[in-house]
């Protein structure tokens, strides 16, 4: 394994980043990939597996290559895994999606992975505003929007997920880890409280209050 690929962000890389390693980077991932040392991961993007891992057995979950993709794209630690995505992460979603999101600070298309792992949706933040924390994917650390976070993407999008039905079993899930001060407070600095009143009425059933809005 390349020191260079074992050592970059989510083990994973792109050819433009390591002209200075190799006068033919593609050819060489090529090479790379066609002996089973790593894995494409889409047009452009390869992946290394952890240690101890053969590329052609291991199959990396959509969250983690999404991941993995967007911090070869974006940089360390600045796309967020937001959304459905998040929820899926944080357990609160037992079931798979063909699907998820991850915020970028620019707009980008949507990506189709190899290997049908899914497809990539990239919404367009200011990825520092976001609420999220550092977490590990077992090929390195990336940012996933807190439980907090999540319950407001998911109920002011709940078709990037499934549908109002999927949406409102997430929030559900997600509500015991909910820190209610936390969550009032990111409504407000984000401009979600209609989606975090949203959210209350999905998971509690309880009345919106005024004091709850200020």
């Amino acid at each position: 394994m390349p020191i260079v690929i074992a050592r970059a962000p989510m083990r994973t890389v792109r050819p433009s980043g390591l002209t200075q390693r190799w006068a033919q980077p593609a050819k060489e991932l090529k090479r790379l990939r066609d002996n089973g040392v790593i894995r494409r991961l889409a047009h452009g993007h390869y992946i290394a597996p952890p240690d101890g891992a053969v590329a052609r057995d291991w199959r990396p979950d959509l969250e983690t290559a999404a991941m993995a993709l967007a911090t070869a794209r974006y940089g360390d630690r600045v796309p967020v895994l937001m959304g459905m995505g998040a929820a899926r992460f944080h357990r609160a979603v037992p079931r798979a999606f063909d699907r998820t999101v991850v915020a970028v600070p620019e707009q980008a298309h949507r990506v189709d992975l190899d290997d049908e792992l899914g497809r990539v949706v990239f919404a367009t933040r200011d990825t520092a505003l976001l609420d999220a924390r550092l977490e590990e994917f077992g090929i390195g650390r990336a940012l996933v929007a807190t439980p907090e976070q999540t319950v407001l993407d998911v109920a002011h999008r709940p078709e990037w997920g499934g549908g109002d039905d999927v949406a409102a079993e997430t929030i559900r899930a997600l509500w015991p880890r909910v820190d209610r001060v936390r969550l009032d407070r990111l409504a407000v600095r984000q401009g979600r409280v209609a989606a975090r009143d949203r959210a209350i009425r999905v998971a509690t059933r309880e009345p919106v209050t005024k004091e709850s809005q200020q």
